[in-house]
């Protein structure tokens, strides 16, 4: 498992990641076998060199599944703190903590002793090294705070209050939380949220992106809804499993209401 550059996103304390040429970055599985598998089977990602997650990979109805297939990348995946990871280590360590979504408690008391400390050990925020990007910092909320919400469309004042203490050439940030695609300039810094693979919001299916050669490309990747859902009810003991997955992998929420949701979070007047 790749362990990137990461602590202090604005000195870059770390080891640093070589330079990759193509990176698939994901984000926010939330323990969804099927979708993930779905994903990581696109042929692009399969070829790329380095496969980024931005937090957020198990707290969902497949935890122990969706690690597992995550660690069996190897070296090719750089996975990355999130905030539902802490929560996670929190209630399998204490048995406390904050539960935003009641899965959470279930999927932590699910997870092997080797995992917990997996989870624990991620880094938050990570900088690599990108052909055509240079530095890259790759977060889950913002490179200050796991759980900061920024959004497409939130302000210049905003973008450029949480993303003040990176250094100057750090011209790319990758960012995930939202569970919503975009890809926008920031005061000439680029700004990329893959979306969610298993909770989306506004569209069924897995969202990804891929770096490349200096492009950004949001991808997109179809899924069978009907199949998915039946195999997380399948391949899940977690009580409320099938409300879960008819919610989340369907996609019930459109990204309207999650903007509508979020928009009060990132300092904007209620």
């Amino acid at each position: 498992m790749g362990t990137g550059r990461h602590g202090d996103a604005s000195t870059g304390v770390g080891d640093d990641v070589a330079d990759a040429g193509t990176v698939a970055v994901l984000s926010d599985v939330h323990g969804v076998l099927p979708v993930l598998d779905a994903v990581l089977a696109e042929p692009d990602v399969q070829r790329a060199d380095l496969v980024v997650v931005a937090g957020d990979h198990a707290a969902g109805p497949q935890p122990v599944e969706v690690l597992d297939r995550l660690v069996g990348l190897g070296d090719r995946a750089l996975l990355v703190r999130g905030n539902a990871d802490r929560e996670l280590v929190a209630w399998a360590r204490d048995g406390a903590g904050a539960a935003p979504d009641p899965v959470v408690p279930w999927a932590a008391a699910q997870l092997r002793p080797d995992q917990v400390e997996l989870l624990a050990c991620l880094p938050h925020p990570v900088e690599i090294t990108v052909r055509g990007f240079g530095r890259v910092v790759v977060c889950h909320g913002t490179p200050r705070d796991d759980e900061e919400v920024v959004l497409v469309d939130s302000s210049l004042d905003r973008w450029a209050e949480v993303l003040a203490d990176l250094d100057p050439d750090v011209r790319t940030v990758v960012c995930g939380h939202t569970h919503m695609p975009f890809v926008r300039l920031v005061d000439r810094r680029l700004v990329v949220n893959p979306g969610s693979v298993g909770m989306p919001y506004g569209r069924a299916g897995g969202a990804w992106a891929l770096l490349h050669d200096g492009q950004v490309s949001l991808r997109h990747t179809e899924v069978d809804v009907d199949a998915a859902v039946a195999e997380v009810v399948a391949g899940s003991r977690y009580p409320d499993v099938a409300e879960w997955a008819a919610y989340f992998v369907r996609s019930a929420a459109s990204d309207a209401e999650a903007l509508r949701v979020f928009g009060p979070r990132d300092g904007r007047p209620g």
